[in-house]
């Protein structure tokens, strides 16, 4: 009794320091930091926050949460560049590879011969198929059981990011993964997906080729071996699996979630659909593939491409970043440790660059001529330092997905398109599309 009762004491005394340590370094800083709502303790602001729309809320207090920085995340970063270039993003044999996923997604749309379906899982077994050829050197067939639940866990953690907890989570990680509730359940899946990742590297050590790096898992052993010697080195199996996990997790979830995202729009929006379809006829036609030179003559189609990316915005904050040292922001002071979230929802709803923001119109990119005209608020794979590596990668599989796709098909839709629903689920620190059902009917 005795001893439990000094161990609250304790508590309560930590608790009572750490307080006044939060109370002198806000006094310490006032007028100097950047405007918003005073921060509680520990909490920040987070209870001034509407969890329902963490974009919105946001966007009043301009507040940030963690994401990796440091050392190993910028070799990890340079490195994975450089090595995805050299397999060949960007490149022919790339294309080669999302024509093929293509061709295997368009013969199973046939097969469901125009019934309605939920087309989340066509769409990610396709994406992931391509980053599973640049990652692990090889493609999962459609039924292979691992690969489906691999895609489930993968879209589950994908929607928990969303959620009031998987808020909670990324905000207060290191108090949360030891409390009971939903993350859990997202700790078991993220541990799923690396046994996954852990096993694909042991079968690549087991037929490893020094003068053969066939894929990203290969070149990273490589690499762990070149600099087995440096106590340092950042190239070790844990930073392999993490890496390889982040390339898989990105590569699949946000081309994919995109092109769901863009077929609702396309259904809600039949005359822009047409359009698309008109455009494919007269550029590609109907008996070969779309290659991904042809965007150079479809300006329509690449601003439909544009604008759903821009309507989706699927990573409203962007990922934080960390001020490395005291900086000063305009008149304010941005103290070294201080995580800043680029806004990037801001930009791409802004009515200054968007003349109707809040609608779904291909012509915010085109101009009065009907050609494509870039547009500097276009980021939706962030600016600087942090911005995604895989945006090539990105641009030619949604190109070509799409146009191979609406080559193909008509879109049918259970309800009449000015009932349809095009608002996202939820906004958190991504953005999830409403779920539906559609019919793929044969052109």
């Amino acid at each position: 009794m005795l001893a439990s009762g000094m161990l609250l004491v304790a508590v309560l005394a930590c608790l009572a320091v750490f307080v006044l340590m939060s109370v002198w370094r806000q006094r310490k800083l006032l007028g100097k930091l950047p405007p918003g709502p005073t921060p509680l303790p520990f909490l920040g602001n987070y209870l001034q926050l509407n969890t329902e729309q963490m974009y919105n809320s946001l966007m009043k207090v301009r507040r940030g949460v963690a994401f990796n920085n440091g050392e190993w995340a910028k070799q990890m970063r340079r490195f994975s560049i450089t090595t995805l270039w050299d397999i060949g993003v960007g490149k022919r044999g790339i294309e080669e590879r999302i024509q093929e996923e293509a061709g295997f997604l368009i013969q199973a749309l046939r097969d469901t011969r125009g019934t309605f379906i939920d087309p989340t899982f066509y769409l990610s077994r396709t994406v992931s198929n391509v980053i599973s050829s640049i990652v692990f050197g090889d493609r999962f067939d459609f039924e292979d059981k691992e690969f489906l639940s691999l895609l489930r866990m993968m879209l589950s953690s994908f929607q928990f990011t969303a959620t009031f907890t998987g808020q909670l989570f990324e905000m207060f990680y290191s108090i949360m993964k030891h409390l009971p509730g939903p993350q859990q359940q997202a700790f078991k899946e993220l541990k799923g997906l690396e046994d996954f990742i852990t096993k694909k590297v042991k079968q690549n050590q087991g037929t490893l080729d020094l003068n053969s790096p066939r894929d990203f898992i290969y070149s990273f052993l490589i690499r762990m071996l070149q600099e087995k010697e440096n106590p340092n080195t950042e190239f070790h199996m844990k930073n392999l699996v993490l890496t390889t996990l982040n390339l898989f997790f990105g590569g699949t979830e946000t081309i994919s979630t995109t092109l769901r995202y863009g077929f609702l729009l396309l259904m809600k929006h039949p005359d822009v659909g047409a359009k698309v379809h008109e455009e494919i006829d007269r550029v590609i036609g109907k008996n070969r593939q779309p290659k991904f030179e042809d965007r150079a003559n479809m300006p329509y189609t690449e601003a439909v491409i544009h604008e759903i990316q821009r309507f989706a915005d699927l990573s409203p904050m962007g990922l934080a970043g960390r001020v490395t040292k005291d900086t000063k922001f305009r008149e304010f002071l941005l103290p070294k440790g201080t995580e800043v979230f680029p806004m990037l929802g801001s930009v791409l709803k802004d009515p200054k660059f968007f003349s109707n923001p809040r609608d779904f119109n291909p012509h915010h990119f085109l101009d009065d001529n009907g050609r494509f005209k870039k547009n500097d608020a276009f980021v939706p794979f962030s600016l600087g330092k942090r911005y995604c590596f895989g945006e090539g990668l990105a641009r030619m599989e949604l190109f070509l997905f799409l146009t191979t796709i609406v080559q193909n098909f008509h879109f049918k839709s259970m309800q009449p398109a000015q009932d349809i629903d095009v608002s996202p689920e939820i906004v958190g620190f991504t953005t999830i599309p409403p779920t539906y059902t559609i019919s793929f009917l044969p052109r």
